[in-house]
């Protein structure tokens, strides 16, 4: 895709795509497209409506968790959106992001099962013994993961290690608002028939040296939302997120190869759009 007028592209992640405007220098167009990615790999074909999904679902939590700061423009400055983007776009204000993805966790499942599995416990956090995949944690836990350069894999830290990255303080800010937004989430998760199993944040420092959230929040690409009446009947596992697209990977493709991954299949594509769009209409309707 060329760049919108005025606008210069600064960076391509897997899913987002980021640009600056010499006209407006102190924000950015946050720009999610429909690419999904899995095993830190950009897949083939893109899943329609995902970029709009994303940013509608972001903008709604936004909205939710009020009180507290967060990246977005004034309003009165959208306008500057380019009209081809704006269902799938957010201004947002510069920041000196935090190295540190910030995840919550609230149920053992994912990367945190495959290391207590190993440790009995999750990035230092000592977890009762006994439990199992998919178990309610006695309270959420905080779970830390240093930020990669693009192309290599996040790393799980214990909080000390977070602390060494960014300073004492700066750690303690950033667990402390993780646990306190996941636990508000959760609740309103909950009012909707979910359950919020994790979610990763991110955080920057506004020019006035506010710790502000930032980037997606709450998004099946960032979060694990489980319904809760299947969970409740005894099934795991079932998440509104890309886990169709991982479950056939894993089945048709090794994650530890240098190959090229097999497109997807439609029906997969099909299924994975599917869950999206249920989880913003459970949500936000």
């Amino acid at each position: 895709m060329s760049d919108p007028a005025g606008w210069t592209r600064t960076y391509s992640g897997k899913v987002r795509d980021l640009y600056t405007n010499p006209e407006h220098p102190d924000r950015v167009l946050m720009v999610a497209s429909d690419r999904v990615s899995a095993f830190d790999r950009v897949l083939e074909p893109v899943i329609p409506g995902k970029g709009k999904i994303l940013t509608q679902l972001s903008l709604w939590w936004f909205g939710e968790l009020d009180g507290m700061p967060n990246h977005l423009a004034p309003q009165d400055e959208w306008s500057a959106i380019p009209a081809e983007l704006r269902d799938r776009a957010m201004l947002v204000t510069k920041l000196a992001m935090f190295p540190i993805e910030c995840v919550a966790r609230g149920y053992l499942t994912g990367s945190g099962w495959v290391e207590y599995q190993q440790t009995q416990s999750v990035c230092g956090v000592e977890l009762p013994a006994g439990l199992a995949d998919g178990d309610r944690l006695p309270e959420p836990i905080y779970t830390p993961a240093w930020k990669a350069p693009l192309g290599q894999h996040d790393e799980n830290i214990p909080f000390q290690r977070s602390a060494e990255l960014i300073g004492l303080e700066n750690a303690t800010v950033l667990r402390d608002l993780t646990l306190a937004i996941f636990t508000r989430a959760s609740a309103i998760a909950e009012q909707h028939g979910l359950l919020l199993a994790d979610t990763k944040f991110e955080f920057g420092a506004a020019p006035d040296g506010t710790v502000t959230l930032a980037d997606e929040v709450l998004t099946p690409d960032s979060s694990r939302y489980w319904d809760a009446a299947v969970y409740a009947s005894g099934t795991r596992g079932v998440s509104f997120d890309k886990q169709i697209v991982r479950n056939w990977m894993k089945e048709h493709w090794d994650p530890s190869s240098s190959t090229t991954p097999p497109p997807l299949p439609a029906e997969i594509v099909d299924q994975t759009a599917a869950r999206y769009r249920e989880l913003v209409d459970r949500l936000t309707t």
